[in-house]
């Protein structure tokens, strides 16, 4: 992976990556939609509202995926010093955070009319919580220091400490008492929901999956570029200096 770490290299790799993506994403949400709103069938208990878990269910495995992601990045920026590292943990935590909120609030319209209320304060709703705070610390971390690289360390530091809450999250409704329903998907003995209405859901999971590939890797020559205008601006100011000193 060292041969990326040149962001030249990176950018080339991301140019030949994003049309596919975006691609994908497009035929994969389109086929997700439509398979999640006319063609599953809805369900015995929860009737139509059931629709919802199409959008809830991959935006929370996405929270948790991104979440991972920034992690690695932070690891790997405080351990192996990796030049874009630290930038691909920045990119990262705004679709982690909108990914997170996006379960939150579906969780919360799915919530109303199953359980009658917006929100309980049980392990899973909970720990997700923590998750998006957990977000919003780290990019405010970014925010709060004007060395990027202090501001990259503290922020990977946040990271880190936070993935213990990916587990806390994951085996939440099998530690506590919650509302919550059980894994139903992701089962050592299989899973339980009827393959009309895992079609849908993986296909949506396989078109966020897609989405945080193209915004991750336009987020990503983003930051390159606004890094490489920064040193371009240092070097012209500090010519600038030098140049009135010599005629001073």
């Amino acid at each position: 992976m060292h041969r990326f770490a040149n962001p030249a290299q990176f950018n080339r790799l991301a140019d030949v990556v994003l049309p596919w993506a975006i691609g994908l994403t497009v035929l994969l949400s389109v086929a997700g939609l439509y398979y999640a709103l006319f063609s599953s069938p809805p369900d015995y208990q929860q009737g139509e509202s059931v629709r919802v878990m199409y959008v809830h269910v991959p935006a929370a495995w996405m929270g948790m995926f991104v979440y991972m992601v920034m992690a690695a990045a932070s690891f790997t920026a405080l351990v192996w010093r990796h030049p874009l590292a630290l930038l691909a943990g920045k990119a990262a935590a705004p679709i982690g955070a909108i990914f997170t909120a996006l379960a939150l609030i579906t969780g919360m319209l799915w919530g109303k009319p199953m359980w009658g209320t917006y929100w309980v304060w049980d392990g899973r709703l909970t720990s997700v919580l923590v998750q998006f705070f957990l977000y919003l610390g780290y990019m405010a971390l970014w925010q709060a220091m004007e060395d990027e690289e202090k501001a990259g360390r503290a922020a990977s530091i946040l990271a880190l400490v936070g993935v213990v809450n990916i587990p806390i999250i994951k085996f939440s409704v099998d530690w506590w008492s919650t509302l919550h329903q059980p894994a139903s998907v992701m089962r050592l003995d299989g899973p339980t929901i009827d393959g009309a209405m895992l079609v849908p859901l993986f296909l949506m999971a396989a078109a966020y999956q897609a989405y945080f590939v193209v915004v991750f890797l336009w987020r990503m020559k983003l930051e390159i570029n606004n890094r490489k205008l920064s040193v371009m601006r240092q070097a012209s100011l500090q010519n600038t200096e030098t140049q009135m000193e010599v005629a001073g």
